[in-house]
């Protein structure tokens, strides 16, 4: 124990070293992006994960309110942090942009089970036998999700949804079946193809010209090709398909964005055309 001591003593070099490694590590702090909410519901009988983004500035106790950007495949090892990231370059005082948000990252559980309505096709069924429940999931967004974000959280009455892949198909179907439980849909290579392109033959609410709520709806989409479907479907052509069926509204209160991005694909589509979206949806101010 002696020599041990002695020879800590005549080693500076050593003890500083070691010092220094304990002033670090207590000096490390952990780097917060948001917090974790753990949501509890009977509608879809299982604990629901989300992550959640306060914009600088948030403070509890004052009167300013936020819109709220809900996300869906918004698990942490999913779209949340670039999300977060795009949302935040985008309310810096130097871009002002967009305006300050709150995100709400809604994290998987089995998001086949929760994107897709039922199919009649055979092999979807067998492939993946949880398919189909997407009424439950916008169930739980409009009755149980929505309210807990609007009761616990400083949220005004601006809600925008984002959606990729199986999320945009179901971005797609809420704003055919429920088009006022959002006013900003950003739909980014919708899976379209499900169940034969079911969706497409639908003539939904947002179609009236007597629809009131002012909605604005980005689709954005990369050269994606066939999809994974037992008949052939082209992703970008069907999600240009939707465009000009939501354009052909008379409505002036829905304004339809399209933009193809040719250099992009299916993996890729997302980050670039969630920073278009927000280009095209708030037009830089003069």
């Amino acid at each position: 124990m002696k020599t041990i001591l002695l020879f800590l003593l005549m080693t500076p070099g050593f003890v500083f070293s070691q010092t220094k490694k304990r002033i670090e590590k207590t000096t490390a702090k952990p780097f917060e992006l948001g917090v974790i909410e753990e949501l509890q519901s009977n509608i879809l009988s299982e604990k629901r994960i989300l992550n959640i983004y306060l914009p600088e500035g948030y403070n509890q106790n004052d009167t300013i309110k936020y819109p709220v950007i809900y996300l869906l495949d918004g698990g942490a090892d999913e779209d949340f942090i670039h999300t977060v990231g795009l949302v935040q370059y985008n309310t810096f005082s130097w871009i002002n942009r967009i305006p300050k948000s709150i995100v709400v990252g809604i994290a998987n559980t089995d998001r086949r089970r929760d994107f897709t309505f039922p199919t009649s096709i055979e092999e979807d069924k067998k492939r993946h036998p949880t398919v189909g429940g997407s009424q439950k999931f916008i169930d739980f967004m409009a009755q149980e999700l929505q309210p807990f974000i609007q009761k616990n959280y400083k949220a005004n009455h601006s809600k925008m949804i984002i959606g990729q892949s199986l999320g945009g198909l179901l971005a797609t179907e809420i704003l055919f079946e429920k088009p006022t439980l959002f006013d900003t849909y950003i739909i980014i290579s919708p899976s379209l193809w499900w169940n034969d392109g079911s969706i497409l033959k639908q003539n939904p609410e947002i179609l009236n010209e007597n629809f009131k709520q002012k909605t604005a709806i980005y689709i954005g989409v990369g050269k994606e090709g066939l999809a994974p479907a037992k008949n052939p479907h082209v992703m970008e052509i069907e999600a240009n398909i939707l465009a000009d069926k939501l354009k052909q509204s008379k409505n002036k209160n829905v304004k339809v964005y399209f933009d193809y991005m040719p250099e992009e694909d299916h993996a890729t589509s997302s980050h670039p055309a969630l920073f278009n979206a927000f280009r095209l949806l708030y037009p830089k101010k003069n």
